[in-house]
């Protein structure tokens, strides 16, 4: 939620807390397709936030694949706050190889210190 400083706005749904639900709605979408190595990353997301989302409403979100390409898999969504509509866009995923992708973080630790 944001709280606007301005006490004459409601708290409304924030548009970063929007795109994690729009994230998680792919990613469930991938987990039945991985393997027991695989993983997925978030590396591109376009969000068009539609509408104000008060406290306490129940957001839903749909993502359905529209390309594939290689290990990068875009999906089209759409959030609804059983309302309205409150936001579409588009979220690319990258499936990765899970130890990889530990290592490159392992080693980008050991190189800060």
């Amino acid at each position: 939620m944001i709280d606007f400083a301005d006490d004459s706005m409601p708290p409304v749904l924030c548009t970063p807390a929007l795109v994690w639900f729009l994230e998680h709605a792919a990613r469930n979408a991938m987990l039945p397709l991985l393997e027991d190595h695989e993983s997925t990353v978030g590396v591109e997301v376009q969000v068009e936030h539609l509408a104000p989302t008060p406290p306490g409403a129940e957001v839903h979100c749909q993502a359905r694949v529209v390309y594939v390409d290689g290990r990068d898999v875009l999906f089209q969504f759409h959030a609804h706050d059983g309302t309205e509509r409150i936001a579409r866009g588009t979220h690319r995923l990258r499936v990765i190889d899970k130890a990889r992708f530990r290592r490159r973080v392992e080693k980008k630790i050991g190189d800060r210190q």
